[in-house]
């Protein structure tokens, strides 16, 4: 049977057809509900907007994100929890709140006294092993690591002055759970341990004198420095990082582009909080003496006592679990290869 040009064509085109109508069919959708503990108007919570906008975009709408804002599924505590039983999809809070768990969990968050830049942070996580260590210790939870973010050193504030060391006597504030309370409870802090949500209501009902929070900007953003008058910067005691991490079988049912685009909207939120961190904490700098607020740098001295009080908690926290041990190794072996002291 002779076939023309013409019919060859038409029967090309419905090939091609038929092939795009079967794609389409088979086209696999993700639909993620991931909660977050940060405010929609936060330095970090523009970021996440930003992210799923990013995700939404490369996967042409296939992968579809509900994402929940300041806590508003479950405390933030919990998010973890709620990832890894159904209740949400992914978490996009903090590691540390889960050393109860396992201790190794506060190492995969904040090293206090470790990096000085977030820089080096996200080195150990992609180049450095860390990304490998964290997973080991997350698949145990049912959970999967995807990426880290964090914007650099965090500034304390305060409503009582906080010249140095020596004013953290009797200094009740605001603490995320782990090492750092017990850190400043060496140094002669009263740390309290709440959720993140709760620091405007203490600070202004009295319950803290000052929090942990977060970056300055952030600070800034959440009002904090409309009642706390006093602030370190540059920021001294932590770098905390908080992470995308998946409940395993919903990662794992993905397609691997999907993977891909979560991973690397992660990278480019971890990089663009760095760069952003730069340009809105020197900004929220020039904005402070207009609201009032004293800016304290310490001393060498001083950052040394503290640091000399975190690589001791380091080496306790290393015997409290083989998972804490292998982590604090990791970071050390990292720290030497870089050059870091």
């Amino acid at each position: 049977m002779r076939m023309t040009l013409k019919t060859t064509l038409r029967a090309t085109g419905a090939a091609i057809g038929f092939a795009a109508l079967a794609t389409a069919a088979t086209a696999q959708t993700t639909t993620l509900r991931i909660q977050n503990h940060n405010s929609p108007e936060s330095t970090t919570g523009r970021l996440i907007a930003e992210f799923v906008k990013n995700v939404e975009t490369m996967s042409g709408g296939d992968i579809d994100i509900e994402m929940f804002y300041s806590a508003a599924v479950v405390k933030s505590a919990e998010t973890f929890d709620a990832a890894a039983t159904g209740i949400l999809d992914c978490d996009m809070t903090n590691g540390s709140y889960q050393t109860g768990k396992n201790p190794a969990f506060q190492f995969v968050a904040d090293t206090m006294g470790g990096y000085d830049t977030p820089m080096q942070w996200q080195a150990w996580i992609h180049f450095g092993g860390g990304s490998e260590a964290i997973n080991e210790l997350y698949n145990e939870q049912g959970m999967t690591f995807v990426g880290s973010h964090v914007g650099g050193q965090e500034s304390l504030n305060s409503t009582k002055p906080i010249p140095g060391v020596e004013s953290l006597k009797n200094f009740k504030f605001r603490s995320p759970p782990g090492m750092e309370s017990e850190i400043f409870a060496n140094l002669g802090a009263k740390p309290i341990v709440m959720d993140f949500t709760e620091i405007f209501t203490a600070l202004e009902t009295g319950i803290i004198d000052g929090a942990d929070a977060s970056s300055l900007a952030n600070n800034v953003g959440m009002g904090i420095y409309d009642i706390a008058k006093h602030t370190t910067f540059p920021g001294f005691h932590s770098m905390s990082a908080d992470h995308l991490a998946c409940r395993t079988d919903v990662w794992e049912a993905m397609p691997e582009a999907h993977r891909a685009i979560l991973t690397v909207a992660e990278k480019a939120l971890g990089l663009d909080q760095i760069a952003l961190a730069i340009v809105e904490n020197g900004e929220a700098l020039a904005e402070l003496p207009e609201k009032g607020v004293t800016v304290y740098n310490w001393s060498e001295e001083d950052r040394a006592t503290f640091r000399q009080a975190a690589r001791t908690a380091w080496e306790d926290w290393a015997t409290r679990s083989p998972e804490t041990k292998k982590i604090v190794e990791a970071h050390k072996a990292f720290i030497d290869r870089i050059g870091l002291k």
